[in-house]
């Protein structure tokens, strides 16, 4: 049975579901957010979902974002009384989802918190009050009655240093917070329609779990002792219960080959502090579109032993700044000194601020690596104002630029592997000349494009190919829009010229540049010969592209006699 609270403007609702043997989910739905986390943009909304377990004790796993304080406690109030929830398993401290945890101990306050052994210290921090609690690790099981085990499954990184799965061995269900989610608001509780929430599920995996592939695999090599799971119960978007073996088969599929990288970036952050867990998110993003594997530490949490062991086998550090003084600044400086005796001189190095009001000071700490004959993978990023959407990007970008750098000498040994004759055969398949330029809210994007080809009629559709480390390839994901300017035969060199600059990460890349605004808000070439207002409906994976197909809106020819420019190239293997 399904219930769903009346929607008056469409905006914050609220679901329940029951999904199995006495369990429920009480989902919150965000319909209208358009941007999560690391300042990705979302298409669909997304929903926070939390789940009550009813045996002879009754648990509840997760909370709610504070923004449905109201609507969440209303919602629980209408299954449960409060006081009588013996357990709140906490998966993840990460605010979306325990932003309600001091609500429900104020309603219970003899409820014993369950978590990991981190998750519990966040909380103590967090809550600044005593509560009972319970320290499980993996393997670990929790008696509920009527059948209902819960067994606790170690994921940490997925995407916080503190989560845990919980496994119901009565009906099944494996309760996963982030992992296996994906930002989709819908009246739907389930993921019925794979076609239709595939993109939204890739393109989180790409934002939230790539940079964190290696942890990935070890959670689910974990996952496969537990037995059949019937449903995943995740923290965001649809629940798992028709596509269950499809979509962790690509979670498994995807991480595999995120590790299968030679080059390692080892990534340190400080979670909860300032945006440092969201910056140290983008810059691992942009080098993730690379191919280039990333791992993530939370400095916070970190094991001595791990931190040395990344550090011994990257080839770049990119470190965020942890706080100088106060409790949370112990462990986050005894494994900054752990990084600083573990580098080596052919390392790279890269440290950003993480805006947190009380940042260890940047250039004292940069000196330090210099001293250390490092090699510098970008200059310090200095954030001096709240960060914006213009800050995400740069951070994505200059974890991309950094990627490409370490990937150069590999992409040169592939370059030279194929065969001489077949590259000059496919080179001879020649295509025109153009420019996509989108913008989504502050953010713009360029590229050169020769790969283009028109694929339907009805509706009038045309692919393009965008290698997967372009900076404008997350500004091309399913119902986003742009344009397409095609350039003119024998007018097209300043704009070429302009657009193939290495531009600098954060850097206006339309600066001196004609353009107007589309109806869908990119900008239009002034210069173009024509143009094709667009929008993404289906993207395909291969290898080191996407083929997205986009369906035109709107275009217009500026010149009826002008013909497109022609690119001939001589070999095939590269642009």
């Amino acid at each position: 049975m399904v219930a769903i609270a009346p929607k008056a403007e469409k905006r914050l609702t609220t679901q329940i579901a029951e999904i199995a043997a006495d369990t429920t989910t009480l989902r919150s739905l965000d319909w209208d957010r358009d941007r999560f986390d690391i300042e990705f943009g979302l298409q669909n909304g997304t929903t926070y979902n939390s789940f009550l377990i009813r045996g002879e004790k009754v648990a509840l796993v997760d909370t709610s974002h504070a923004k449905f304080r109201q609507l969440y406690l209303d919602l629980l109030k209408q299954q449960i009384d409060p006081a009588e929830i013996d357990y709140l398993i906490i998966s993840h401290t990460e605010p979306d989802h325990s932003g309600l945890v001091k609500d429900i101990l104020t309603l219970a306050p003899n409820i014993t918190v369950v978590g990991a052994k981190v998750a519990i210290a966040f909380l103590e921090d967090l809550v600044h009050a005593p509560f009972e609690k319970k320290v499980v690790k993996n393997g670990d099981t929790l008696n509920l009655g009527n059948g209902h085990v819960l067994e606790f499954v170690n994921a940490p990184n997925l995407h916080w240093p503190d989560t845990i799965f919980s496994y119901d061995h009565k009906t099944q269900v494996l309760f996963t917070c982030d992992a296996f989610g994906m930002h989709y608001c819908s009246d739907a509780p389930y993921d019925e329609d794979l076609e239709k929430i595939s993109p939204d599920f890739r393109f989180y995996y790409e934002c939230l779990m790539a940079p964190n592939a290696r942890s990935v695999l070890s959670a689910m090599k974990r996952m496969d002792t537990l037995g059949d799971i019937a449903t995943i119960a995740t923290g965001h978007g649809p629940l798992l219960r028709y596509n269950v073996e499809e979509l962790t088969g690509r979670y498994r599929r995807w991480s595999q080959e995120k590790a299968k990288s030679e080059t390692t970036v080892g990534v340190f952050y400080v979670s909860d502090y300032g945006y440092s867990d969201r910056f140290s998110q983008a810059l691992a993003r942009g080098v993730t579109k690379t191919g280039v594997n990333v791992e993530m530490v939370d400095m916070r949490s970190a094991d001595p032993h791990d931190v040395q062991e990344l550090v011994s086998r990257s080839q770049a550090l990119l470190v965020g700044m942890p706080p100088s003084s106060g409790a949370e600044s112990k462990t986050a400086q005894k494994a900054l000194s752990m990084i600083l005796a573990a580098v080596n001189s052919k390392q790279a190095i890269g440290l950003f601020e993480s805006y947190g009001g009380n940042d260890e000071p940047i250039d004292p700490l940069a000196t330090k690596f210099q001293d250390l004959e490092l090699k510098t993978a970008f200059d310090p990023i200095r954030i001096k104002d709240t960060p914006s959407e213009a800050t995400y990007q740069l951070l994505d970008e200059t974890g991309t630029d950094l990627g490409q750098e370490l990937n150069q000498a590999k992409k040169i040994k592939k370059l030279k592997s194929l065969d001489a004759d077949l590259q000059k055969a496919l080179g001879r398949i020649s295509s025109g000349l153009y420019i996509i330029t989108a913008q989504k809210s502050d953010v713009k994007g360029a590229m050169v494009a020769s790969w283009v080809s028109q694929a339907s009629f009805k509706p009038l559709g045309f692919t393009v190919a965008v290698a997967k480390d372009r900076a404008i390839e997350s500004l091309m994901q399913v119902g986003d829009r742009f344009v397409l300017n095609i350039l003119e035969e024998n007018n097209y060199s300043d704009l070429m010229k302009h657009f193939l600059k290495r531009f600098p990460p954060g850097a206006d890349r339309f600066q001196g540049v004609r353009t107007r605004p589309a109806e869908n808000g990119s900008p239009i070439l002034a210069d173009a010969l024509a143009y094709l207002e667009c929008e993404v409906s289906s993207r395909m994976e291969m290898s080191d592209h996407w083929l997205v197909y986009c369906v035109v809106q709107d275009g217009k020819v500026s010149d009826l006699d002008g013909m497109t420019a022609v690119h001939h190239r001589k070999v095939g293997n590269y642009y």
